[in-house]
């Protein structure tokens, strides 16, 4: 436990002093295989280091949830993504059954899900960095990222799950029972909030060492891991439906407790999250990867159809690009992703359904999108066409400052 928690105090430092632009996930991955029985044999998975790992890809999931904007997946936005999350699904299939044709896969429908998997927890702060969330084309691609997170979780816990449920139907039942369950705990929440007495004294604690709003966070997580663990579904799917119950139902929190993100943030990442990456760096096979040359073939392969799962469907954003540039960055975001395919690769892997060749090449496939992609695509999405007064018609800057000298006018009348 000490050595992975020095890994995972080493590997942001080390890149904040070196100042190479990396998600410090890589690293810890990268890390954790130098560490491990693969290469140095400094630690392994036991017990406690599994444990926490665990809690991480929970809080992982959570902290995942609570990114969702359901205000941003709406109308014309929700439409477009949506129409581009199933083409998405559908070049995965075509793509997994071609793979399962010439014998690299085992399980089409289980390729399927991970190709068309977005990260939006690695790419919602390259785009916070970026300054690019709140332009029309950085809304589309969180929008999209967001259905494309959701989206292969449920299908995991309907198709993959550990538990036997009556087929995809009874799945579908307690997919709804759970879900049933969920809305009836936000409403509890919310009518807790309510109470004046209640929401006094959480303002009272929040800051004090009881911490009761993380406590309170803590609790909807595990709970809801639980409970879909027992309605038969993946417990991954809870995790995420905590974080993003917390994200609708709190909705004072401009007001009353601005930092409880932070403060969640600071557990998860500072403690747990980097537990779940180096213990899998740890556990990857990656002798494997350079044992035959089929194992490290698979990469550009998964790599190529990672890029074009996800990367085609943004071809539909184009109203909301100024150039086709941006659309082809918009590609590549999507195309970003690593936590689905390692922990989805994690679940294929103890089910049978995919093979250690297979899942290495999948996380080496993600590290290398993560490597890649942002980095490409973020010189083509921050370019902006050079405008000169000239070429800018005079009614583009007349009208706003007629309107701010109207304003200006109505606030001296009311004064």
């Amino acid at each position: 436990m000490a050595i992975v928690a020095a890994v995972a105090l080493l590997a942001p430092l080390a890149l904040a002093l070196t100042r190479v632009k990396l998600p410090a996930i890589v690293l810890e991955i990268a890390l954790g295989i130098v560490i491990g029985p693969q290469v140095l044999g400094w630690a392994e998975v036991d017990e406690p280091v599994r444990v926490l790992a665990l809690v991480g890809l929970a809080f992982l999931l959570f902290l995942s949830g609570t990114e969702l904007d359901l205000q941003r997946l709406r109308g014309r936005v929700l439409r477009l993504t949506g129409v581009g999350f199933a083409l998405s699904f559908a070049l995965a299939l075509l793509v997994g059954f071609g793979l399962d044709a010439t014998g690299l896969v085992r399980s089409p429908l289980l390729i399927a899900i991970i190709l068309s998997a977005t990260g939006l927890g690695i790419i919602l702060p390259i785009l916070k960095d970026a300054g690019e969330t709140e332009n029309a084309l950085g809304r589309v691609v969180i929008a999209g990222a967001s259905i494309a997170e959701v989206a292969p979780i449920v299908l995991m816990s309907l198709f993959f799950s550990g538990r036997n449920g009556g087929g995809v139907g009874g799945k579908l039942v307690l997919l709804a029972a759970f879900a049933a369950f969920v809305i009836a705990v936000a409403a509890a929440i919310v009518g807790l909030e309510r109470s004046r007495r209640v929401s006094d004294t959480l303002l009272r604690l929040q800051d004090t060492s009881a911490q009761i709003r993380v406590r309170g966070a803590f609790l909807l997580l595990m709970l809801f891991a639980v409970f879909a663990s027992e309605f038969g579904l993946e417990a991954i799917l809870g995790a995420f439906f905590a974080g993003a119950t917390l994200r609708l139902v709190d909705r004072d929190e401009m007001m009353t407790h601005t930092f409880l993100n932070a403060k969640l943030e600071a557990v998860g990442f500072g403690v747990f999250v980097p537990f779940f990456f180096v213990s899998t760096g740890m556990k990857l096979d990656v002798r494997s990867l350079f044992e035959g040359g089929s194992t490290l073939a698979r990469v550009p392969i998964f790599l190529a159809a990672l890029l074009i799962v996800r990367g085609l469907p943004a071809l539909l954003y184009r109203p909301f690009a100024e150039r086709r540039g941006q659309v082809l960055a918009a590609g590549l975001l999507q195309a970003t992703s690593l936590s689905i395919p390692v922990v989805a690769g994690q679940i294929g892997l103890t089910l049978g359904l995919i093979s250690p060749q297979s899942h290495v090449a999948l996380v080496a496939a993600g590290l290398l999108s993560v490597l890649v992609f942002p980095l490409v695509a973020l010189p083509l999405l921050q370019e902006r066409a050079a405008l000169s007064p000239s070429t800018v018609p005079r009614r583009a800057y007349e009208r706003p400052r007629r309107r701010m000298t109207a304003r200006l006018e109505r606030s001296r009348s009311d004064v």
